[in-house]
């Protein structure tokens, strides 16, 4: 069961990875996630839910996650939640990657990282993300741009021609397999499909594992995907007034990781940033 936001366009650009894993399905959350997960459990076997995200939507696994938890009391031991499919540092390196290609294929000298209208709080992650390809990539104009359609792409990246830019390539910061079609060069999709239903089986077998191995099914690190994110957890007016006015109701203890620390011990199963070369 894959399962996507607007890194994958509610799921509608994870069809054509249906036809290269068996009884694969996507969708978004919701209703529809609820459904397909209830019908699967109903005919028998076992489910695997993977979040499709690179990391910059995880309310998307956290709204998915509550999904699973009411259903898997109902199928104790047949339901299991995933590890997101991607984390931020890997999307860094995947993206550093398309940038040498950008410059390869196109000889561009400037380079669009394409993300679709969401929220404040994953929109100003892709911007992060594009600062940070820009600090450590191959390519030293980069940038993010919201863009749903061709005119608001093509707006992005006259802005970058009018600073100077000669040729501007453009790649998607998720799932779709190109970009929209104008006066951008298009790199190609961020990972190439074979390499994205690699990981996928990765993160199903995974799952699998830890939940006939030893009870896991992973429910409850999904429902915790989205601590931290947005205006909620954000202390700093209060850590600056002295006062901390709420508390924590999660019912176990952890330390927060508002940081902006490397994620290196989260890395990918079996995967590299040259995984779009398969």
């Amino acid at each position: 069961m894959l399962v996507g936001g607007h890194e994958s366009g509610d799921g509608a650009q994870l069809q054509r990875l249906c036809a290269r894993i068996p009884d694969a399905v996507a969708c978004a959350t919701g209703r529809r996630l609820h459904d397909l997960i209830e019908q699967s459990l109903t005919a028998g076997g076992e489910v695997v839910v993977v979040p499709m995200t690179f990391g910059r939507n995880p309310t998307m696994v956290a709204d998915a996650a509550k999904t699973a938890a009411w259903l898997a009391a109902k199928h104790p031991g047949r339901l299991a939640f995933a590890a997101p499919f991607g984390q931020p540092d890997h999307l860094i390196a995947w993206l550093r990657t398309a940038a040498h290609r950008a410059v390869a294929r196109h000889d561009a000298d400037a380079l669009l990282i394409v993300g679709a209208h969401s929220d404040p709080f994953d929109e100003a992650e892709l911007f992060r993300i594009a600062h940070l390809v820009r600090t450590h990539g191959g390519i030293a104009n980069v940038e993010a741009a919201l863009a749903d359609d061709a005119d608001e792409l093509e707006a992005a990246a006259e802005r970058m021609r009018r600073l100077g830019a000669q040729t501007v390539a453009g790649v998607p910061a998720g799932f779709a397999a190109e970009i929209p079609v104008c006066r951008v060069a298009d790199v190609g999709p961020l990972m190439s499909d074979t390499a994205i239903t690699r990981q996928v089986r990765d993160r199903v077998h995974d799952a699998l594992h830890a939940l006939r191995g030893h009870g896991d099914d992973g429910i409850a690190a999904g429902l915790d995907a989205d601590h931290g994110h947005g205006y909620a957890h954000s202390h700093a007016f209060e850590e600056a007034s002295g006062s901390h006015p709420h508390t924590h109701g999660h019912g176990h203890h952890h330390h927060h990781a508002h940081g902006h620390g490397r994620a290196a011990e989260h890395a990918v199963h079996g995967s590299t940033a040259h995984d779009d070369h398969h």
